[in-house]
């Protein structure tokens, strides 16, 4: 007893944080043979007098996940041929998936095209769709049941419509997969004239997102507003940084070395604010750098920070480095939102209630991890958790810019 008194003190706490940060890395780095960052898909509607078209693009890892009889050489790589050769099976796979319908009657659409488009550095599937016009007085109702049954999914159907030169966009994403839009004949203000070659065939009115907490909107008001649902970016930017592990990791990295509440409360601020700029820089179509730099660079900060973490005596002015890392960082939130293409006079209100949803979980990560490492910072040990920790934080930046630097 008295032999196993006197190393108790330094085992316990040690095989502790060694369990601790090792579920951390299953937390930050998923399997590949798990669900993937996020899965997501674009739907582009676009409706006139004469038909509705509907452009369907998916990731082609979810593609993969959905249909792997599709890769028949085993690839992890959807090539052309094998389009051609199950496009029957890929075109179930879409019209199962997706329903469009004039109020209860489902519309059976024409597959017009299938093809292998590359959005950033990602491939995806797209399916463009041929379905019948919508009329004045019709209720167009658009359902997304892909992954509908997997309680741990992190996927997301971006949506952008247009009729008659009126625009709007919404968010299916969880158990909120339904969207609804009233078309309603076009009004025009006096002395404005319709436009002369679609007639006045229509509006896009009301949109509204069926589900738990979805948003509505009154007939032709949102094309004046230029607004879907605000909590539908809102819940999109949460659900962006959750599944962000790679901007998770920097963050824990940033604030797992000892420091002042003045120096902590520096670097989140500096952190919001460069990735705040460059986000909606981004996003605006104003500043760009090339995915594959930003993704690299993003792994190569949480090496960074991590190895200050290791061989800095002191931590003085962590800001200033965190602001510079910041910007990258913004560039690699913006990637989901620039795809989606939203008119500029929409973007304002999207891209406030998405950046809203990050700094809300980004917030509430910092205000649960401050009190536990001031626990942890009290005990002897601290600073050799600190160490290990952080060895395991440059581990997983590296195995990341390894990936994204030469795959």
């Amino acid at each position: 007893m008295t032999l196993f008194n006197k190393f108790r003190p330094k085992v316990r706490p040690l095989t502790l944080v060694l369990l601790s940060f090792w579920l951390l890395a299953f937390i930050f780095f998923p399997s590949n043979a798990s669900a993937h960052a996020y899965s997501a898909s674009y739907t582009k509607i676009t409706m006139d007098k004469k038909q509705t078209k509907v452009v369907f693009s998916l990731d082609t890892l979810s593609v993969l996940e959905l249909a792997p009889k599709i890769d028949a050489n085993k690839n992890f790589i959807i090539e052309k041929s094998e389009i051609k050769k199950e496009e029957h099976r890929i075109e179930e796979l879409i019209t199962e998936g997706l329903t469009l319908d004039n109020g209860n009657r489902e519309q059976t659409p024409t597959v017009e095209k299938i093809e292998i488009v590359k959005k950033e550095t990602k491939e995806f599937l797209s399916v463009t769709m041929i379905f019948p016009a919508f009329l004045p007085g019709d209720t167009l109702v658009f359902n997304d049941g892909f992954y509908f049954h997997d309680t741990g999914t992190n996927y997301v159907n971006l949506i952008s419509s247009s009729y008659l030169g009126e625009t709007s966009e919404a968010v299916l994403q969880g158990k909120e997969r339904t969207w609804t839009m009233l078309v309603t004949e076009p009004q025009y203000e006096q002395g404005q004239e319709p436009p002369s070659e679609q007639g006045a065939a229509g509006d896009a009115g009301a949109d509204q997102e069926q589900g738990a907490g979805a948003g509505k909107e009154q007939p032709n008001a949102a094309a004046k507003s230029g607004t879907s649902s605000w909590f539908s970016f809102f819940k999109l930017g949460t659900l962006h940084i959750l599944t962000g592990y790679d901007h998770l990791l920097f963050l824990f990295a940033l604030l797992l070395r000892k420091q002042t509440f003045k120096q902590y409360a520096a670097i989140v601020t500096s952190f919001t604010i460069a990735h705040s700029i460059t986000l909606s820089l981004a996003v605006l179509g104003l500043f760009t750098l090339p995915s594959r730099f930003v993704e690299a660079t993003i792994a190569f900060s949480i090496c960074y920070v991590a190895l200050e973490n290791i061989f800095r005596k002191e931590i003085r002015h962590r800001w200033s480095i965190t602001f510079l890392f910041g910007l990258i960082h913004g560039l690699g939130f913006a990637t989901i939102l620039r795809e989606m293409e939203i008119p500029k006079s929409h973007l304002a209100a999207a891209l406030i209630n998405f950046n809203l949803g990050i700094e809300c979980v980004q917030l509430l990560i910092v205000l649960l991890l401050l009190p536990l490492l001031t626990m942890m910072f009290k005990l002897k040990n601290s600073r050799k958790i600190v160490t290990y920790g952080s060895y395991v934080i440059v581990a997983l930046g590296a195995i990341w810019l390894v990936e994204r630097v030469f795959f």
